[in-house]
């Protein structure tokens, strides 16, 4: 597969695990996950993790990908590549494995001390995409699909690796300039 096509699938298959955070993000607030527990002197997760938050971004990302299953024939087309359609399964966990990713870079934030929002270089642009692929591969492995070795070939992998932080950091500067957000990473 040449660049372009590379680049497209790995964008394309990517998509319900980039949307949750930012869907997150909008329909955010009301209970915190850690119910304001503690673990030393700090917070477990903090109130930037909430449950309204974490099922809102799962949806959202899953019903993306019911969405990019109806649109991948005329898609295919235009771009003259063979683009993945989602199995339930992988629709269900590529969005929540994000959400857990990020929920997962969170308890090791104030771990190390960091209080929200403060940067965490290299984990605040990878948690949702080592969460996403890694729960994605347990799906895919138990409904015994082949679906996540066909489309995370290794070229696709490493343009994930490559434009995932390049994309959070864009989309985290524009969240941040038009308000959405308290800190631009």
């Amino acid at each position: 597969m040449e660049l372009f096509g590379v680049v497209v699938t790995a964008f394309w298959a990517m998509l319900p695990a980039y949307i949750p955070n930012n869907a997150a993000v909008l329909a955010g607030g009301g209970r915190p996950i850690d119910g304001g527990r503690t673990m030393g002197d700090s917070r477990l997760l903090g109130d930037g993790k909430t449950w309204r938050g974490t099922l809102v971004g799962w949806l959202a990302g899953a019903a993306l990908a019911v969405g990019l299953n109806a649109l991948e024939p005329g898609v295919s087309d235009a771009v003259g590549i063979a683009l993945p359609t989602f199995p339930l399964a992988i629709a269900l966990a590529l969005p929540l494995g994000a959400m857990l990713g990020d929920i997962g870079a969170s308890f090791l934030k104030r771990r190390s001390g960091r209080e929200r929002g403060a940067p965490f270089p290299g984990v605040d642009q990878l948690d949702f995409v080592v969460g996403s692929l890694l729960l994605a591969s347990i799906a895919d492995f138990a409904a015994s699909l082949s679906w996540f070795a066909d489309t995370f070939t290794a070229p696709v992998l490493a343009v994930v690796l490559l434009m995932t932080p390049m994309l959070h950091v864009s989309t985290n500067a524009l969240a941040y300039a038009v308000g959405l957000k308290d800190e631009p990473w």
